[in-house]
């Protein structure tokens, strides 16, 4: 028994569960971007069909009744042409209309669900067909319209029956000496043709179901194949985890759905560069901070008792501790670089700017210092920011020459821009070197001698002219000197600074900063 109720128990969780999956996989396929998409287009093809029958149907009655009215003005025009031919006969007589009229009728045949009627002195003489319909027939309403009726006439009107549907008929009233004494009719009831219509209306349904049933299928097929950009994103974007960003999608094809490929691998290659950047610079600055850790570690274990070996230890210490401070403040700056608050933007004069940082260089190193200033303009940027950039130039530069070296403080205007340069007659860079140079932590191995900075001094430059819509290059030749050149715009900074500034208060404002 026992068994029996834990077999019946596993098979009730099985249901369960196989309901639940089934609830799920239902939701997920309703949620989907196809599904959504599908069900707009049946939507749409559902409305359009729904419109399209009313109209299909009330142009097939139209072309119905067109085809009805030609028929009958056919028919009206060949009895008027037999009728003419007997008002000018030399004795048109009653007898002799009768009998004209008695012969169209028998001889010519009427089209479908016409009838010939042949109606004297306000009787039903002669038919065509011989039976008719209740709804034309005696003692119909339509027949009492008709024996009112003198002049020629095309109308239509109700019969009132179903099976007659609408009846249009054309009268041409019959005169003798002047009086009238008879009518000629042709009548058409429109159910037979209209049910014909209504036919052709139920095919046109029929075919359009079809149709539609097949756009569906094929619509949703087709949606999966073009949204297949969009699910290979979805799985790109769940692969990507912070020790695997290789993944892309594979674009074909133009289009939005391309471009949105593009777009995201772009981003990735966006993403990867500043991760292998972050990881890159994390260990290089681990590296850099591990090695004076190191030197002051092992000194103070290795301290004695003696007050001069003591001495000696703590000034090493105090120098590498120098070190990683300055060392810290450079990895702060290029940290701040990043941020829309990194620049005070000012008008500066760029002679007396120039000037005062050539006062400056000059109590760096014994060199032969010159100064070269070619324009008398103004450029707005971050003065101290400015000023810290192009100060290590020139202290990179007194690091790398000699007491009769010559190193060239200058400034240039250059169309919209303002370039401002500093070189020397030192050592000159390799050309191996001088693509990475500007890299964090790059150092480059002189010949003669070796910086003792961090390798985040011209990181930090080009950070900086960067930051105000500019840029820095390098020529050198190795024995002959090095010249960097930092350009910036004149004015654009200052729109593109205000421009952060603004969004930047709002930012702040909607946080409530």
């Amino acid at each position: 028994m026992a068994s029996c109720l834990k077999i019946l128990l596993h098979r009730g969780q099985c249901c369960l569960t196989r309901t639940r999956v089934r609830r799920i996989s239902i939701s997920r396929l309703l949620n989907e971007a196809r599904t959504h998409i599908l069900l707009l287009y049946a939507a749409l093809m559902l409305t359009a069909v729904g419109f399209s029958i009313p109209i299909f149907r009330a142009l097939m009655f139209s072309e119905v009744n067109i085809r009805v009215e030609e028929d009958l003005t056919e028919e009206i025009e060949n009895f008027q042409e037999i009728y003419a031919d007997w008002e000018q006969s030399p004795v048109p007589t009653l007898e002799s209309l009768s009998g004209v009229v008695d012969t169209f009728v028998s001889e010519y045949n009427p089209e479908d669900d016409n009838y010939f009627i042949f109606i004297l002195d306000s009787q039903i003489q002669r038919t065509n067909p011989p039976a008719l319909p209740a709804a034309i027939g005696f003692d119909s309403p339509v027949l009492a319209d008709w024996l009112e009726t003198k002049d020629y006439t095309f109308s239509s009107r109700p019969s009132g029956d179903p099976a007659a549907g609408e009846v249009l008929y054309v009268v041409q009233p019959l005169q003798v000496d002047g009086e009238l004494r008879g009518q000629f009719v042709i009548a058409h009831t429109s159910a037979g043709e209209r049910q014909e219509a209504m036919a052709g209306v139920f095919i046109f349904g029929k075919v359009a179901a079809g149709l539609i049933a097949t756009a569906f299928l094929l619509a949703w097929l087709c949606t999966g194949w073009l949204l297949r950009p969009v699910k290979e994103l979805a799985a790109a974007a769940r692969s990507i985890t912070e020790t695997d960003l290789t993944q892309r999608i594979e674009v074909q094809g133009t289009g939005e759905l391309a471009e949105l490929s593009n777009v995201f691998n772009a981003m990735m290659n966006r993403i990867q560069t500043a991760f292998d950047s972050q990881r890159s610079f994390i260990n290089d600055a681990g590296h850099e901070l591990r090695t004076p850790i190191t030197i002051i570690q092992g000194h103070l274990e290795l301290m004695g008792d003696d007050p001069e070996e003591q001495a000696e230890a703590l000034d090493i210490v105090m120098n590498e501790l120098d070190r990683m401070g300055r060392l810290v403040n450079d990895l702060v700056l290029l940290m701040k670089a990043e941020r829309a608050d990194f620049l005070q933007p000012e008008v500066i004069s760029i002679p007396a700017f120039t000037q005062a940082l050539y006062n400056k260089a000059r109590t760096l190193a014994e060199r032969d210092w010159r100064l070269q200033i070619e324009t008398q303009g103004q450029v707005v940027a971050d003065y101290q920011r400015l000023t810290g950039a192009l100060l290590n130039l020139l202290d990179n530069a007194a690091q790398h020459t000699g007491t009769t070296d010559q190193i060239t403080l200058g400034c240039r205007d250059q169309g919209e821009r303002v370039e401002f340069w500093v070189q020397d007659t030192g050592e000159g860079i390799p050309e191996a070197d001088r693509t990475r140079i500007f890299e964090r932590f790059a150092r480059v191995q002189y010949a003669q001698r070796r910086s003792e900075g961090s390798g985040l001094g011209l990181s930090i430059v080009q950070a900086i002219a960067q930051a105000h819509g500019g840029g820095i290059t390098l020529e050198s030749r190795l024995g002959e000197g090095t010249t960097f050149t930092l350009s910036l715009p004149r004015q654009s900074v200052s729109k593109r600074l205000a421009t952060a500034k603004t969004l930047l208060s709002q930012v702040q404002e909607t946080a409530g900063v």
